[in-house]
């Protein structure tokens, strides 16, 4: 049976110091522990064994910490210790004044102790306990002006469970994820420790004594979250529980403001009006903005999703109470239970929430499951950046936006989508963003609906569909309308990138070879998914292009990856066969592509030889309307073409020209009128040379063609 050991910390003043840290770590407590041990003298082995114990533990602890707030900035000028630089007069001491030290506590509330709890199992028990005994040492937790004391006590699971749930902060847990990084004790702090302390301070250099830097202790860093309370709730008929009310989708800021006002009414007959403004509404009696959002409860209506029937109705409630909120999760839960929503704007009429437990709709927004790619179900509203000009509707023609108009206006409008990221505490870096006012599925509305009722306009008012370079959970609200129910985002589960662009920083050479670097992005690739399916794994040829026995994948149609660098704006790309191909994926082939998005995460350097040691971005806006997927009737050739096959009878340019022409039919091209320059003959490679296409209608890219088109040969760009 697992046990926890508990640590209780209480700090003589609520403020804390500790340079560098959100919070006091395990490893500070450890070191706290480490310190009390030794006050009164040389460690003994009863001790020693049980530190060592603790160290070694497999699982970081659990924290429980009050709510902290940052303090007010002091900075303070000191001596550097450089005066032996000056001969060690004292009268020199001015001009040492050079170090400056900035701090900044943290301020919280010094009833409510700090807990950290370590899983152990039952032989543990004996050094539980003097670890308990040797905690009631402890004098201090953090800098020299951080007093605290401690005890401890050893738990089961449920009643640290009951305790945790009635504690007044926020409680932390370990996680995999990219949360909050904490130090935690290893299998070696203990002694890092001694030897940092036994470590000699001082050195003599002619004659004089300088400092030494003492050795660094051994510490692990652990991620740690504190995942929000959720609880759901159905909308279901005041006369008849047993039957459910679809509210319209249109409709989803009402719904939303219906259930908070509720919940306000009650909350506010129990507690203190302020605090209920403050975290439930957001808002200052004077109307300002009261909290960080991430301290606010969230109520988010969840449209009905997930089927191709589903006709996106309102039947369901989400609140959300994050750890920082001092709002107890429990009574928010009563507010909402049973509260009766009143909304004279909307046809619906005598409803309720009704406490749920189902929660399995939650998985089409992405709890518990990661997405790269999201749309908005609601729109989203976008900061002042991102708003459109609004045109009268009787001078539609005479106020019509021109095409620059309209680029300035998508442009803007994508800074502001970051920046509501930003706000939303998204860091996930972001490939691509498309916006339009018009839904992204068919049982979707337009934005102009949504403002109705709301105080947004609807020109700030858009459906955005976001990819990002790595996979992100869910639930996730955007804009400024994510406390009133819009912006509300879907993951898409089975959206698979079919072009993966990295724009490079640093590190290319000049004049690099553009097919070296497509060969080195070749083999960073290969190397990734190797990774991700198997060292033992044999590796698909839709990766590597060969089959089992090392030979070349053969067929008039491509069937694996292209790679390729793009000289004109410095992208790597790796392109699906079916984009150039121009068809549909595969179900086999979709598999495949998930593999490879998954290989890319963190894809950040690329060792090219002598291309150079490349530094990447993801950047899949370069690869758009004006790069390789571009549209125009004229393409040129960005890297050599190279011949597939050379015609007998004929000239090099005749015969390159007409291979041309061949491999537009075999790629499913309009056969272009082709013109051929700086023709030649390269030993091992064949007849090369530089091409440009004119089709009489415009073409969409990307355009691959020739013998070397996987490898980044046969790249063509339109023209501008």
């Amino acid at each position: 049976m697992t046990r926890y050991l508990a640590i209780h910390v209480r700090a003589q003043e609520g403020r804390y110091h500790g340079d560098g840290e959100e919070l006091p770590s395990p490893f500070r407590l450890f070191q706290a522990l480490v310190a009390g041990a030794g006050i009164s003298g040389p460690i003994d082995q009863q001790t020693r064994e049980a530190l060592t114990w603790l160290e070694g533990l497999r699982d970081p602890p659990i924290i429980a910490s009050p709510r902290l707030v940052r303090g007010q900035v002091v900075t303070m000028f000191m001596p550097n210790n450089d005066l032996d630089k000056f001969g060690g007069d004292v009268r020199n001491i001015a001009k040492t004044r050079g170090a400056r030290k900035v701090w900044r506590p943290r301020h919280f509330d010094a009833a409510v102790p700090w807990i950290y709890a370590w899983p152990f199992a039952e032989d543990g028990a004996t050094h539980a306990d003097k670890i308990c005994a040797l905690s009631e040492k402890l004098y201090q937790l953090g800098r020299g002006v951080d007093m605290a004391w401690a005890w401890g006590e050893i738990l089961d699971e449920a009643t640290l469970d009951a305790k945790l749930g009635d504690y007044s902060g926020i409680v932390r847990r370990p996680s995999t994820g990219d949360g909050l990084l904490l130090a935690c004790p290893m299998n070696g702090s203990f002694r890092s420790l001694e030897r940092r302390y036994q470590a000699p301070r001082f050195r003599t250099e002619g004659g004089q004594r300088v400092f030494v830097q003492q050795p660094k202790p051994s510490y692990r860093q652990v991620a740690y979250e504190s995942p929000p309370v959720r609880h759901v709730f159905e909308l279901r008929s005041s006369a008849d529980s047993a039957r459910c009310v679809a509210w319209p989708l249109e409709g989803a800021a009402s719904l939303v403001v219906a259930a908070r006002e509720a919940a306000r009414g009650r909350l506010s007959a129990h507690m203190p009006v302020a605090d209920v403004d403050r975290y439930l509404v957001g808002f200052k009696p004077q109307g300002s903005n009261a909290v960080p959002g991430e301290t606010r409860v969230r109520i988010i209506a969840i449209p009905s999703i997930g089927m191709h029937y589903a006709d996106r109705a309102i039947r369901r409630v989400l609140v959300e109470i994050p750890a920082a909120c001092p709002l107890r999760s429990d009574d928010v839960r009563w507010a909402f239970s049973g509260a009766e929503l009143v909304d004279a704007d909307t046809d619906v009429k005598d409803v309720l929430l009704s406490p749920s437990a189902d929660d399995d709709m939650l998985r089409h927004y992405g709890v518990g499951a990661g997405a790269r790619v999201f749309r908005s179900v609601t729109p989203v509203v976008l900061p002042e950046e991102g708003r459109r000009r609004r045109i009268e509707p009787t001078r539609k023609l005479v106020e019509a936006k021109r095409g620059l108009e309209r680029v300035l206006e998508i442009s803007g409008a994508r800074a502001a989508v970051v920046q509501a990221l930003r706000h939303a505490g998204v860091r996930a870096p972001v490939e691509s963003i498309r916006l339009q006012r018009e839904p992204f599925d068919g049982s979707g509305s337009r934005v102009e609906p949504f403002a109705e009722g709301t105080r947004f306009e609807k020109e700030r008012l858009w459906h955005v569909e976001t990819a990002f370079g790595v996979p992100v959970e869910g639930p996730l609200l955007l804009g400024d309308g994510r406390f009133v129910g819009l912006g509300f985002m879907a993951p898409i589960p089975n959206c698979v990138s079919s072009i993966h662009a990295f724009a490079i920083t640093t590190g290319l050479v000049q004049d690099a070879d553009p097919l070296d670097v497509a060969r080195a992005l070749r083999r960073a690739v290969m190397a990734r998914v190797q990774a991700v399916i198997g060292a033992r794994e044999h590796l698909p040829p839709y990766f590597s292009g060969h089959d089992e026995q090392g030979a070349p994948v053969r067929g008039d149609q491509a069937s694996h990856l292209a790679f390729a660098y793009e000289p004109r704006s410095g992208c790597l790309l790796v392109l699906a066969p079916h984009l150039i191909e121009r068809r549909e994926a595969e179900r086999k082939e979709l598999d495949h592509l998930r593999d490879l998005d998954g290989s890319l995460v963190g894809f950040r350097e690329l060792r090219a030889g002598r291309a150079g040691r490349l530094t990447l971005v993801p950047n899949a806006e370069d690869s758009g309307r004006d790069g390789v997927l571009g549209l125009s009737p004229t393409w040129e050739s960005a890297t050599p073409y190279v011949a597939t096959r050379h015609a007998k009878g004929c000239g090099a340019l005749l015969a390159l020209a007409a291979d041309v022409r061949a491999e537009c039919r075999r790629s499913g091209l309009p056969e272009p009128d082709v013109g051929v320059a700086d023709v030649r003959g390269e030993a091992h490679r064949g007849l090369t040379g530089r091409v440009r296409l004119s089709f009489g209608q415009s073409v969409p890219g990307p355009i691959l063609l020739g013998r070397t088109r996987y490898l980044g040969g046969g790249l063509f760009l339109p023209c501008k």
